[in-house]
């Protein structure tokens, strides 16, 4: 992932659920939670309700987590948490260093494990990934906590049903084809059978955080121009020179932009909420 936006990181940690830091929650009776970005803390947020305390690292909208410095106050709060949450995949390594370092004694779940290397690591955005990480998550609480076991397996189901929907929503809206600033929501157009046509050397690039070649920016905004496409997918926590000319060319051009995110926008602290807004905007662009 690249990020060209300024990264504001002065406040980073963020009761998702709960409140206080990870020693206060144990105090209060609350299970503390760290997780590695705000869309997998809203998650464990889902599920574990008002049983635990979760601080995410990371929820600054502009905040990229292959960027990201640790401070002293992360390993006070890893050293005390009872589970930690982070997505793998390479995605953000700088939590699995950090919660070495901290020689912290957590339950670890992550939401990459069961896929293989050189799979798409944003899966945020693949609703059966969500749904095992909310699953697993439940068993996990539930073991650390035994007399609320059943409420974690009840919350997790009512969230699974959820994701059930939103898959639903997903897999209506039209076969169409789209290019992607960077293949962020890869599996939601996948779930929805939208095929990305993006040059490879075009998204390649991107996720080796390179600029792209001359000729597939200039392939990719062939496609745009020339209405060869229903939709620019962007990135909205990264703006550079090239996607800033790929979205003016798609306004020209009159073909929508869907903004897809990273991090849960300011304001929004449920996932579902989230991603619904996000299918709905999808859905509303290239029908």
């Amino acid at each position: 992932m690249r990020t060209a936006l300024p990264v504001a990181l002065a406040a980073v940690t963020l009761a998702v659920a709960g409140c206080g830091a990870g020693s206060d929650a144990a105090a209060d009776g609350k299970i503390p939670v760290v997780a590695s970005t705000n869309v997998w803390g809203s998650v464990v947020a889902a599920v574990g309700g008002s049983e635990v305390s979760v601080q995410s690292l990371i929820n600054n909208p502009s905040a990229d987590p292959h960027s990201y410095s640790d401070k002293p106050e992360d390993a006070t709060l890893l050293t005390n948490a009872k589970l930690v949450l982070y997505n793998g995949g390479g995605y953000d390594d700088f939590f699995a260093k950090l919660v070495t370092a901290a020689g912290a004694d957590a339950r670890q779940v992550v939401a990459f494990d069961g896929h293989e290397n050189g799979d798409n690591e944003h899966v945020w955005y693949e609703f059966a990934a969500v749904r095992k990480v909310a699953d697993r998550v439940a068993t996990e609480l539930g073991d650390i906590d035994p007399a609320h076991r059943d409420t974690y397996a009840d919350n997790a189901k009512a969230f699974d049903d959820k994701l059930d929907a939103l898959a639903a929503k997903a897999a209506a809206i039209p076969d169409v084809k789209v290019v992607a600033t960077e293949p962020v929501a890869h599996y939601l157009l996948e779930a929805a059978g939208i095929t990305d046509v993006t040059p490879p050397a075009f998204s390649e690039a991107v996720e080796e955080e390179t600029d792209p070649p001359v000729v597939a920016v200039a392939d990719t905004t062939d496609l745009i121009t020339n209405k060869r496409v229903s939709a620019l997918v962007n990135n909205a926590q990264t703006e550079t020179n090239v996607t800033d000319r790929l979205i003016d060319a798609a306004k020209s051009a009159g073909v929508p932009v869907v903004d897809v995110r990273e991090t849960l926008p300011q304001g929004v602290t449920d996932y579902v909420e989230w991603m619904t807004k996000e299918v709905d905007s999808l859905a509303g662009a290239v029908s």
